[in-house]
C-alpha cells in the first residue's frame, strides 16, 4: 500500500548568498528556479554554476553547435528569475565522472562566492520507484557534498591557498525534489517566472517532442502543486536539508 508523502516544514530563508551548482543547463528550471526567484525578490544574492554546457541534451543539434546555443538559454532563464552570474565549468555531458577534480572545481566555486547555502539537484539513484535518476545529477551532487566539505577543510586541495582561495564553510547544502525531501518553500507568488525560465529553453524543449517535460506550464503545475499540497499552499518546491 503506498503511504501519504508527509507534510514538509517552512524552509529556514535567513540567508543571504546561496551558490547553485547542478549538472546541465535546465536542471534548475525543472525544480527549483521559482524558489530562486522568491529569493531573489527577498534580495538574496544566487550564482549559478554548471558542472557542462548541455552539450549533449539535443539529438538533432551538434554538440559543438549545442552547447553554446544551451548556455545562451540558461543566462536568459537565469535572468527571469533574478540571477546574473552563471558560470560553466566545462565538464562533458553524459560523461561526469565523480572524482578529484570535480571536488577541487566545486571547492573552488565555494571558497570564491561564499555562499551561505549551497542549493543542488535531487542525486539519489532515483527520482521515485522505477524512475532511475541521470548519471551526471548523481556525479554532480555527490561531488558537490563533498566539495562544499572540501572547501572548508584548509589541508584539502592546498592549491586553493595557492591560488589566494581562503577555507569557506557553507551552513547548509540544499537538495532540490529530493527523495527525502523534509521542508518547502512557497512559491505561489513566483509559479509563473519559474515557469518563464524554463520556457527560455526553446531549443532543448523542442528538442525534448511531444511530452509532459515539454510543456513547462504542465510539468511544472504538476510537480510544484503536489509539494504545496504538502506545505500547506498552492504551489511549492521541496528540498532535504543537509547540515555541512
Amino acid at each position: 500500500m503506498t503511504q501519504p508523502n508527509p507534510g514538509l516544514e517552512p524552509i529556514d530563508e535567513s540567508w543571504s548568498t546561496a551558490l547553485a551548482i547542478v549538472a546541465h543547463p535546465d536542471d534548475l528550471e525543472y525544480g527549483a528556479a521559482a524558489a530562486v526567484a522568491r529569493w531573489t525578490d527577498q534580495g538574496k544574492r544566487i550564482v549559478y554554476c554548471l558542472a557542462t554546457s548541455g552539450e549533449a541534451g539535443i539529438d538533432g543539434i551538434e554538440p559543438e553547435r549545442c552547447g553554446p546555443l544551451r548556455e545562451e538559454e540558461e543566462r536568459a532563464g537565469a535572468a527571469l528569475v533574478g540571477v546574473d552570474v552563471v558560470e560553466f565549468l566545462g565538464y562533458p555531458d553524459g560523461m561526469i565522472e565523480y572524482g578529484l577534480d570535480l571536488r577541487r572545481d566545486i571547492a573552488r566555486a565555494v571558497r570564491r562566492h561564499r555562499p551561505d547555502v549551497v542549493i543542488i539537484g535531487n542525486h539519489h539513484e532515483t527520482w521515485r520507484p522505477g524512475a532511475y535518476n541521470q548519471a551526471d545529477h548523481i556525479a554532480v551532487g555527490r561531488a558537490t557534498i563533498d566539495g562544499v566539505r572540501d572547501a572548508a577543510n584548509r589541508w584539502v586541495f592546498r592549491e586553493l591557498l595557492d591560488e589566494g582561495l581562503q577555507p569557506w564553510k557553507a551552513a547548509k547544502i540544499l537538495v532540490g525534489h529530493s527523495t527525502l525531501s523534509t521542508h518547502g518553500v512557497d512559491v505561489t507568488g513566483t509559479f509563473v517566472r519559474g515557469v518563464a525560465s524554463l520556457q527560455a529553453h526553446t531549443e532543448y524543449l523542442r528538442g525534448l517532442g511531444p511530452g509532459p517535460m515539454s510543456d513547462p506550464e504542465e510539468f511544472l503545475e504538476a510537480v510544484n502543486r503536489a509539494d504545496g499540497a504538502r506545505l500547506g499552499v498552492r504551489y511549492a518546491v521541496s528540498f532535504e536539508v543537509l547540515d555541512v
